[in-house]
């Protein structure tokens, strides 16, 4: 794989690929964090689904006393509003918009395009989707936070881009309240999410992934 792009864990389809699902970890994972959530999807094979598990590379993170980890940006503090390294947010959001443009190049319409976000690879996923200039066929944003809510440069080009937010009632790592925040503030942006909760803490749990298989196809069929 080129240089160019981030390291990643690909899922091909039995068929050619006619549309595509990048998916980012959260912090300290990587991309084979969620690759085991696919088969749990029981997406149609007609569908032709690739999913795209890009690797954050590994940088000191400042709440963990500078340790190196997989990492798509530093968090400075661990305030509520969570304060980030927006440069380092942005310059991974690019490098995912060039996962997306590789995804074009080998023939997957951006129509056909869904970004998913867990925690800190949600607040990256919402950058990319609201400044992408092509319109792509939906967002998952799990666990996570709108990071650049107040800098977001919004092309416009996603403004009906459905759009899920997923939540457990009971993060101790991300607080739900993040969560419905981000939901407002997209709102009040002109986006029209659906906000779900489940009862669990930071993770994924089997309902939401049956609520993930419904949107995928929904959105790419």
């Amino acid at each position: 794989m080129s240089s160019k792009y981030l390291e990643c864990v690909e899922i091909n389809p039995e068929r050619p690929a006619q549309a595509a699902v990048i998916w980012l970890h959260g912090l300290g994972a990587s991309g084979h964090d969620f690759v085991s959530a696919v088969p749990e999807l029981s997406l149609p094979v007609d569908l032709a689904v690739r999913f795209i598990f890009p690797h954050a590379p590994e940088i000191p993170v400042t709440i963990n006393n500078g340790y190196v980890m997989p990492a798509w940006y530093d968090i400075l503090e661990m305030s509520i509003e969570r304060k980030v390294d927006q440069d380092r947010l942005r310059y991974s959001a690019q490098q995912v918009i060039a996962l997306i443009e590789r995804e074009i190049e080998r023939g997957v319409d951006s129509k056909k395009i869904v970004l998913a976000g867990f925690s800190q690879g949600g607040a990256v996923a919402y950058e990319v989707a609201l400044s992408y200039d092509k319109p792509l066929a939906g967002l998952m944003a799990m666990s996570t936070y709108f990071a650049t809510a107040e800098t977001v440069k919004d092309s416009g080009a996603n403004k009906a881009l459905p759009i899920e937010i997923y939540h457990g009632t009971q993060d101790p790592v991300v607080p739900e309240m993040l969560g419905r925040s981000a939901l407002s503030t997209l709102q009040s942006m002109g986006y029209n999410p659906i906000y779900k909760t489940y009862p669990m803490e930071h993770s994924l749990c089997f309902p939401q992934l049956s609520d993930i298989s419904a949107f995928i196809q929904a959105v790419i069929d």
